[in-house]
């Protein structure tokens, strides 16, 4: 059937959470939908799926983005609900309250997967005081957090200046452009001063070790991390390639190395992640405790010989081949392609930069993914986070020579 995506982008996301309420967005994105002054969250609900969606918040560290994906026929239906929740979500006591038990377990779910605890750690190693080093709400401000509480953000951040629509699918643009200013053309954002831009974090990380403590752990998870480019920046598809061809594929260097070869972990990677004002590579892999020195090693190694010898034409083909491969996947389904838009704009580029990407990657020369690889993946500019029995990670790790601190 024939369908509409629709994607809802909103300025100040975690890093624009206050500072004793770090996560707060998380809570705000589970509660919009849950009623608005006009409607309650089982009507919202309601009418949404009989227009044949529904409807789905989610937070991240720059934004918050609402959407839903309806007939072409409802997309009237599915542009009345989102402005009725953009503009009037009311934020029941109750539906608050039921929010925060939830997410309460949903945190200790979480805080029991060493993987969540690395990232947790790695925030705060690679960004200090920054903003950015929020990556989950605490359960303390969760039990801090109230219904005024959610009220109040929601009127400082959900305001047209600071949001974007985004309207993927089968329907006339004119008409589109017509229901959309029906719909929002009458919203004014409320007094009081926007929110304040977010600054680039310019301090690289401790080369160091940060040990979070994991009694009775079989395995330790270790977590590399360093600023890299942004999306915005003139290497950035340098840098993707670089990093596809060391750990970002399945036939990386890092995976065929500790994974194919000497078969200390089953499921390695890295991942170049941006933000509107930072760039972050990622190594990551669960390792058994025996062998934490040796994969570290390896590790430390494969960064260093990205950084210093050039990659085969046989990597760089198939690195590009990948990346350009996996950009035309993941951008199949409507709902992603807004999504995609919606972040785009975020991160402050020109619409049109979803349909170069893949050109940019494909014409990236040899010399540029040398260049990444030289100014972004020396070891030496890793944070290594390591997750387990603190005993094991100190002794493994005491020859690299690195300071070694526990976190709390």
């Amino acid at each position: 059937l024939p369908k509409v995506a629709f994607a809802v982008a909103v300025r100040g996301g975690f890093a624009a959470d206050p500072a004793d309420r770090p996560g707060i967005t998380e809570l705000l994105t589970k509660t919009i939908d849950q009623g608005t002054t006009s409607r309650t969250a089982k009507q919202i609900s309601q009418e949404l799926q009989a227009a044949g969606g529904d409807l789905s918040a989610e937070s991240s560290k720059d934004f918050m983005q609402v959407s839903t994906a309806v007939l072409s026929s409802k997309v009237n239906v599915g542009l009345t609900i989102l402005s009725d929740i953009l503009q009037n979500a009311s934020f029941p006591d109750a539906e608050v309250a039921l929010a925060k038990r939830n997410l309460a377990d949903s945190l200790r779910e979480r805080e029991s997967q060493p993987s969540f605890l690395a990232a947790r750690v790695m925030g705060k190693v690679l960004f200090g005081e920054h903003p950015y080093h929020v990556t989950a709400p605490t359960q303390e401000s969760i039990a801090a957090s109230t219904a005024a509480d959610l009220r109040n953000t929601y009127a400082l951040r959900v305001r047209p200046e600071q949001a974007v629509l985004v309207a993927v699918g089968d329907f006339d643009n004119d008409t589109m452009l017509g229901l959309a200013k029906t719909q929002f053309g009458g919203w004014r954002p409320p007094g009081g001063a926007a929110l304040p831009s977010t600054p680039r974090p310019t301090l690289p990380p401790q080369h160091a070790v940060f040990v979070v403590v994991r009694p009775g752990s079989v395995q330790t998870t270790l977590q590399l991390g360093t600023l890299g480019p942004m999306r915005s920046d003139p290497d950035f598809e340098a840098a993707e390639v670089a990093n596809a061809i060391y750990g970002g594929t399945f036939s990386s260097r890092l995976v065929s190395n500790i994974r194919e070869d000497k078969g200390y972990t089953y499921s390695p990677g890295a991942s170049l992640r941006t933000y509107r004002q930072a760039g972050v590579l990622i190594t990551r892999a669960d390792v058994r405790n025996e062998v934490t020195a040796a994969s570290l090693n390896e590790i430390t190694y494969e960064l260093n010989r990205l950084a210093t010898t050039t990659p085969s034409d046989e990597e760089l083909t198939k690195a590009k081949r990948f990346l350009v491969g996996t950009e035309a996947i993941s951008l199949q389904a409507r709902s992603a392609v807004a999504a995609e838009l919606a972040k785009i704009w975020v991160d402050g580029l020109p619409p049109d930069e979803i349909g170069i990407y893949s050109q940019r990657i494909a014409a990236t020369p040899t010399a540029e993914v040398d260049a990444a690889a030289r100014k972004y993946f020396p070891a030496w500019r890793s944070a290594i986070v390591a997750v387990g029995e603190e005993k094991v990670v100190r002794d493994a790790l005491a020859p690299f020579g690195l300071p070694i601190q526990t976190m709390p």
